[in-house]
């Protein structure tokens, strides 16, 4: 009898603590073998493009230029290298790994850089790689912008940053769309490290131009011998100012940096000892953790795998069965949810990924003003209460002319509660992202902590359907409108932080929540008041 009554307690033990665990949502899914098998098809259908251009990503660049970098030049590829150097029993998260696909100037492969979120000796950082097999390792516009986002995460959240060097500098042709803004890498380098946010260096291959002032502004650096160089200008460059004719190696290399200029800090013999070396280093950052350990996390009671299916299915409304994804995504399918009855087009209520509280704000129906003053409350709760918010956007178009007029003032002072609320946000973004409810559901512009689209988002400022009949049904326009909507080419261009698979959204989630909380307090807000209705 003791062991049953434990086994339908509504609390649970962490440690010395007693949580209390949610009422468990009803998330079963009814479906005839021939509507699920349909469903299945949309579903496989709508990860199609996505799939192709990740595949296309991880085949990597050309087989001569593999070639060239790791049996002529004798290294490491970018991947291999951070898989060497990550914790094998913790996971990699990787960001925006479709930037810079279809580009104005082509593709330049995850932007020639590889990014993601990984431990090291056991400490939670963002790595930041470059590929210098894509375009041989210059810098593109789409290339610096993923080196800023990557920045700004570890400045938003308090994470190292760990540079895995191996760039030639700006590509030079597109230098007017690189040069001014290339400088903020360096304000936010000064900026990072007056704050005491680690900014630790390898140099592992050229280092040239621009990007010879990572690593010199650098808390610490590695160089590999023979192979990594610093300097502004290479051999070529200066024989042709100065006739001095000299090498690489006399110019910049691991020995005069590390025994001369002291522009870095240890040398290591090949880019093994390197990454044991950088091992070392982050092992001494000794930094504030804010996450409690907690061991038990309970995994949802309804199938994950579930979601493909819920990313398409939609009603006679157009609305997806929100609540049934919300069941599949958080710890063992509890939710307590605020104001059920009341503004029922947006669902808020309080959960747990990964065993931390989050509070969530999810579409489920078109925008009213009741739905948008619930949410409005629920933001300030959650920021009064430092709980982190999770957003779940689906916007659907508000029909009624007179609604949407009376809506801008809600609308409105959602926005405004998003976006100054103190308390880590983090946005999925599951269909359509419209117009200002994008905004007002913590899109890119609100600048959550992390951003993530699952294949079937579609954002833009109208709907392709709503813009027709602005540009006359022009069919060369609406082709180009279908292009830009998908998630795919908005990802490219890093309007999120990576698409993610429904199925893939919990574990997203919680490393997201992990990053934002670890080394970054979350205060309880004490500005402003609950908003009564």
């Amino acid at each position: 009898m003791l062991a049953l009554l434990r086994r339908h307690s509504n609390f649970t033990k962490f440690g010395c603590r007693t949580i209390r665990r949610f009422r468990v949502l009803d998330g079963n899914l009814s479906l005839d073998q021939s509507e699920r098998d349909r469903l299945a098809d949309e579903a496989q259908k709508s990860e199609e493009l996505y799939q192709e251009k990740l595949a296309q990503i991880m085949a990597g660049s050309s087989a001569s230029a593999v070639a060239r970098h790791t049996q002529k030049n004798k290294k490491l590829l970018a991947r291999d290298r951070i898989k060497l150097l990550v914790d094998q029993d913790y996971p990699v998260l990787e960001l925006s790994a479709l930037a810079g696909l279809d580009m104005e100037y082509g593709d330049v492969l995850s932007a020639g850089i590889v990014g993601c979120i990984a431990k090291v000796s056991g400490q939670l950082c963002v790595i930041n790689a470059n590929d210098a097999t894509v375009k041989g390792g210059t810098i593109y516009p789409i290339s610096l912008k993923k080196q800023l986002r990557l920045q700004e995460i570890c400045e938003q959240n308090n994470l190292p940053a760990v540079y895995l060097i191996d760039s030639g500098g700006a590509f030079l042709p597109l230098q007017s769309e690189i040069f001014v803004e290339g400088g903020r890498s360096f304000y936010n380098e000064a900026i990072m490290n007056s704050k005491g946010i680690p900014q630790l260096c390898m140099v592992a291959g050229s280092c040239t131009a621009g990007a010879a002032y990572i690593p010199t502004m650098a808390n610490e650096v590695v160089m590999v011998d023979k192979i990594g160089t610093i300097f502004l200008a290479g051999p070529p460059l200066v024989h042709a100012a100065i006739g001095q004719q000299i090498t690489e190696e006399a110019l910049g290399g691991a020995t005069v940096h590390c025994e001369v200029s002291g522009c870095a800090d240890y040398k290591a013999k090949d880019e093994i000892d390197a990454i044991d070396t950088m091992k070392d280093v982050l092992s001494t950052l000794n930094l504030p953790e804010f996450l409690p350990k907690l061991s038990f996390v309970e995994d949802p009671f309804f199938n994950e795998e579930d979601l493909s299916i819920l990313s398409v299915k939609r009603d006679a409304d157009g609305k997806l069965d929100t609540k049934k994804i919300v069941a599949r995504i958080v710890d063992g399918s509890r939710f307590h949810e605020y104001k059920p009855t009341y503004g029922r087009e947006i669902i808020c209520g309080f959960a747990r990924l990964g065993s931390m509280l989050v509070g969530v704000v999810a579409n489920d129906g078109r925008f009213t003003p009741q739905s948008c003053l619930k949410a409005s409350n629920f933001v300030c709760l959650c920021d009064e209460r430092g709980i982190p918010l999770v957003f779940l956007q689906d916007i659907l178009k508000v029909e009624n002319a007179e609604t949407a007029i009376e809506l801008i003032k809600y609308q409105a002072e959602l926005m405004s509660y998003v976006a100054t609320t103190q308390v880590p946000k983090i946005t999925i973004i599951m269909g359509n992202s419209f117009g200002v409810g994008n905004y007002a559901m913590c899109g890119r512009s609100m600048s959550p902590r992390f951003l993530f689209s699952w294949p079937t988002a579609r954002v833009s400022i109208h709907s392709v359907d709503d813009m027709k009949q602005t540009i006359n049904n022009d069919e060369k326009h609406l082709q180009r409108l279908e292009r830009e909507v998908t998630s795919v080419y908005g990802s490219s261009r890093i309007w999120d932080d990576g698409i993610v698979l429904p199925k893939d959204t919990r574990q997203a989630l919680i490393q997201s929540l992990t990053a934002s909380m670890m080394h970054k307090e979350t205060k309880k807000s004490s500005n402003k008041n609950v908003v009564r209705l």
